[in-house]
């Protein structure tokens, strides 16, 4: 009986071996500079596409392509470079693809915005957004769901300024810009906002305390009853200028400034700018100390 005969394989050093198979992948490289690497070309890739076929009927995905790149990339001014360019291809008015034009390119250009501190260049985009699609039949709706995304662009941060003006319950006109010299305590509450009256006893104190050396606090109310506003805040000592349009959470302060939740509050320098938000408790009375120079 006859045996076939085999032929002899030489063994291959693995390392011998995964040079010959994978030519490509740098082992000294990290992860992240690997996929830095193939974020860049495919972003060069996407680039010269672009360039090359502007008319393309694709385009438009290779910019979210390009988007989702530089994003992966943490380029953000890059990525609103990007959004406006596909924003500028879209078809807006009655024939908007609100899928895209809101998912793909609004919300995201807006939340970047925000988050990058180009605040004003959201706002200036929601402004052109709504006037682009105002002869949408559903346009009322559609503002109502773009000032839901964009309410955290009209939210106040330390070094901002907040130029309130308006007649308080009382009768006095109350103008920010006005006290300058002053430290203010800009608080947004209600009398059925159980957090907002457990801080009320630490703004009480800090007014009682501070008030004579030049702190002032004024109230923005979200009630809608104003008889019983001013029952809380005749029984409590609460003599500052309030706010109040009874609309509840349609308050149109609360509105111009994206109150998303009280107790919302800020604290304003001598400068007139904001120094600081949300400060509860003893954060509170030492911010007010700083700020005063005791």
């Amino acid at each position: 009986m006859k045996h076939k005969r085999f032929m002899k394989i030489p063994v291959i050093p693995f390392a011998l071996l995964s040079i010959a198979v994978f030519p490509f992948v740098g082992w000294s490289q990290t992860a992240i500079e690997i996929a830095t690497e193939f974020e860049n070309q495919k972003i060069a890739a996407m680039e010269k596409y672009i360039v090359d076929n502007p008319s393309a009927k694709d385009v438009d995905q290779a910019y979210s392509i390009l988007v989702n790149a530089q994003m992966a990339m943490n380029k953000m001014e890059a990525v609103l470079d990007i959004l406006d360019k596909r924003y500028s291809l879209a078809p807006k008015g009655e024939k908007a693809v609100l899928g895209t034009l809101i998912g793909e390119i609004s919300r995201p250009y807006i939340e970047i915005s925000s988050q990058i501190g180009e605040k004003d260049r959201g706002k200036k985009f929601v402004n052109q957004l709504k006037a682009d699609l105002a002869p949408h039949p559903e346009s009322a709706q559609i503002n109502g769901f773009i000032d839901q995304i964009a309410a955290d662009l009209y939210v106040p941060g330390v070094g901002d300024t907040m130029n309130l003006t308006f007649k308080a319950t009382s009768g006095q006109e109350v103008d920010v810009a006005a006290m300058k010299g002053k430290v203010i305590l800009i608080d947004f509450w209600a009398t059925w906002c159980g957090p907002c009256i457990q801080e009320m006893p630490n703004v009480i104190a800090a007014y009682e305390e501070y008030h004579d050396k030049g702190f002032e606090v004024i109230g923005i109310s979200l009630d809608d009853d104003l008889a019983a506003l001013e029952k809380f805040m005749a029984a409590n000592g609460m003599v500052w200028p309030q706010y109040f349009d009874g609309k509840s959470w349609g308050n149109e302060l609360a509105g111009e400034y994206g109150i998303k939740g009280i107790p919302a509050t800020f604290l304003i320098g001598k400068e007139g700018k904001i120094v600081a938000t949300n400060l509860r408790g003893n954060e509170l009375e030492m911010a007010i100390k700083h700020e005063l120079g005791l």
